[in-house]
């Protein structure tokens, strides 16, 4: 379904208000709340969507991803960034939320709970819901990343995955259902991999950056609860190359 533009005006004056009276402090403590966009250049529902999350990227308190689908190339645009392990990711949380599909655009807020993905309320809501917080650092040194997943007692054994992301890009979409326009596209997430478990004790990664997708500037590390399930730990890092 096409948005029209009063719609999407009428929906960043929403988005406005909605975040503006939010505080900050009061959406749990020790790390940002992680929002996964799920989204397709091929989408015509998902601009809005898409503005949204660059929105809360501007959040202290928020870490914003957007995953690119692979599934809607078959109308007639191929989106330059989607991601055959974004789609295989959005199956697997379709199966853990008791989902019969997966759907454009879909956000997913902590691992634990979706909303549609022009749902301003809705995502403010589960923003401010109150997590659960293993400290995680990045650091670079030597051409290298640092992961370190601190000692915390009592919370479930969990994956951690190191994405690597492009802030922010401009595409002129040439067919399909957004033909003619030009996307504003942010945290486009460029790697998705798993580096490996914790179970409750200090542990350590290292990654080098060169190995990183070229046109990655930043990256984030969550530590999920297999499934995917829900994410107990979350950091991100800018990059300088």
């Amino acid at each position: 379904m096409i948005k029209s533009l009063a719609w999407m005006r009428c929906a960043a004056a929403l988005l406005a208000t909605a975040f503006a009276a939010a505080d900050p402090a009061s959406a749990g403590t020790g790390r940002p709340a992680v929002v996964e966009l799920y989204t397709s250049q091929g989408c015509s529902s998902c601009p809005p969507a898409d503005a949204l999350l660059g929105e809360l990227a501007h959040r202290p308190d928020v870490l914003a991803l957007a995953f690119h689908v692979d599934y809607w190339d078959d109308l007639g645009w191929r989106d330059r960034f989607e991601l055959p392990v974004a789609t295989q990711r959005q199956r697997q949380y379709a199966r853990q939320l008791g989902s019969a599909s997966v759907y454009t655009p879909q956000m997913v807020v902590d691992g634990t709970a979706d909303v549609v993905g022009g749902d301003v309320a809705g995502v403010s809501r589960l923003i401010a819901a109150p997590r659960a917080s293993v400290p995680v650092q990045i650091s670079t040194r030597d051409g290298e990343l640092l992961v370190s997943v601190a000692a915390a007692n009592g919370m479930p054994a969990a994956e951690v995955t190191l994405l690597s992301y492009l802030p922010q890009a401009q595409t002129a979409i040439g067919r399909g259902e957004n033909a003619g326009r030009a996307l504003h596209e942010y945290n486009i997430v460029r790697s998705c991999t798993v580096l490996g478990h914790w179970h409750g004790a200090v542990a350590e990664w290292r990654v080098r950056v060169a190995d990183l997708p070229a046109d990655a500037r930043a990256v984030a590390v969550l530590v999920q609860q297999p499934g995917p399930g829900g994410i107990i730990g979350a950091a991100q890092l800018a990059l300088l190359r």
